[in-house]
């Protein structure tokens, strides 16, 4: 699959995934910043911003959709970050491709498999009918009662774009996403284990890397640290960016 993607900067390659839902736009900011000492891949995952759509979705498939994009980039040894459902990519990615991870980042997941989250986000999207919309407010008034919280609706909203036609589409491929969604929740089945140097980042009020999950961590990766950044939840990089740079470059760089 060919995969869109943004590069910025010159050095060591740094390889950005995004997660559910989103798109490489939500790391470019963050891209731009890494850019001074690395060059920086932001890709849009299958399903996702401007990448193709399709019907099949797993971790395995966006692992292989990775290895390609790799290659067909010349890159045989990378930097990896990932986050929520990109983590997971990234973290199947490095257990199958070992030789072609210097170092990993994982921000805010775990190898587990995860209770259902996202039910009303995905019921408020497929309740609004694109093909009635005039403007981007129409769209927000709908999902606002669905999904209260300003920040998480802003998110989805930079899904939504127009297409040839002048119609609202969402960028994300919806009907494909949900009909996958107990494998987006579930965990890889591996027993592999990378030997490189991980480091996780968690957001001190997420639920996402629980203590409990330190032994699922430990089984796949042998020489993992955790690190965390207080008063920001799941959405770690986006609430606290300044600190997610200043930890994940500490570690890429020492």
């Amino acid at each position: 699959m060919n995969l869109n993607y943004k590069v910025f900067g010159q050095g060591e390659p740094l390889i950005i995934l995004h997660g559910l839902l989103g798109s490489l736009d939500n790391w470019q900011t963050l891209a731009k910043q890494y850019a001074e000492n690395f060059t920086v891949f932001i890709i849009d995952l299958r399903n996702h911003g401007k990448s193709p759509h399709s019907k099949e979705f797993s971790y395995e498939l966006m692992a292989e959709d990775l290895l390609e994009f790799c290659d067909s980039q010349h890159i045989y040894k990378c930097h990896l970050l990932g986050h929520s459902m990109g983590g997971k990519v990234a973290m199947l990615f490095a257990l199958q491709n070992p030789d072609y991870i210097e170092k990993l980042i994982i921000a805010d997941i775990a190898p587990h498999t995860y209770p259902p989250g996202h039910n009303e986000i995905f019921e408020a999207l497929f309740s609004v009918d694109l093909d009635k919309m005039e403007s981007r407010e129409e769209v927000e008034a709908i999902l606002k009662p669905k999904i209260p919280i300003f920040s998480t609706r802003q998110f989805l909203m930079k899904g939504l774009s127009r297409d040839e036609s002048n119609k609202f589409i969402w960028k994300f491929n919806l009907e494909a996403l949900w009909n996958n969604y107990e494998q987006i929740l579930a965990s890889f089945d591996s027993n592999q284990v990378f030997n490189g140097e991980v480091l996780f980042i968690k957001g001190a009020k997420s639920d996402y890397i629980l203590p409990e999950y330190e032994q699922e961590i430990a089984r796949n990766f042998s020489r993992y640290q955790i690190k965390e950044i207080a008063n920001v939840g799941h959405w770690l990089h986006a609430e606290n960016p300044e600190e997610f740079y200043k930890i994940s470059s500490e570690f890429l760089l020492e």
